[in-house]
């Protein structure tokens, strides 16, 4: 298995940049399987992921990533857990919000696919 740190590195630098730039394209991330947690609400497959990111009520995005962290998450396959905390603003809002997200990644055909993503933002005390 190729450096997990590298893997985690290149796969979020393309989730945030296509999710700011074009959500639509998120789609080929996932697969029938997947799941979002979306602030506490499932949603399973590609089709319905996409639905639910390209309906969000919000027309511009920027991610920046604050901290990364990648382990392997299974014994057995090459896949791994990715965990991101970071700053977005949204509509050129002057008070960026607070977000975690977890992706466990699979293998498949020398990529990978989230096959699980849960995505919180921290409002604060």
């Amino acid at each position: 298995m190729a450096d997990i740190n590298t893997i985690a590195k290149q796969f979020t630098d393309f989730y945030y940049t296509t999710f700011d730039t074009n959500r639509g394209g998120l789609q080929n991330l996932y697969r029938d399987v997947s799941m979002l947690t979306w602030e506490g609400s499932q949603i399973l497959g590609a089709s319905s992921i996409a639905e639910k990111l390209t309906g969000l009520p919000f027309d511009k995005v920027v991610h920046k990533v604050v901290t990364l962290d990648a382990q392997p998450s299974s014994p057995t396959v090459a896949s791994l857990i990715v965990s991101v905390t970071g700053l977005l603003l949204v509509d050129d809002g002057a008070n960026p919000l607070q977000f975690s997200q977890v992706f466990q990644l699979i293998p498949d055909g020398g990529s990978y696919y989230v096959f699980n993503d849960i995505f919180r933002l921290n409002y604060g005390a």
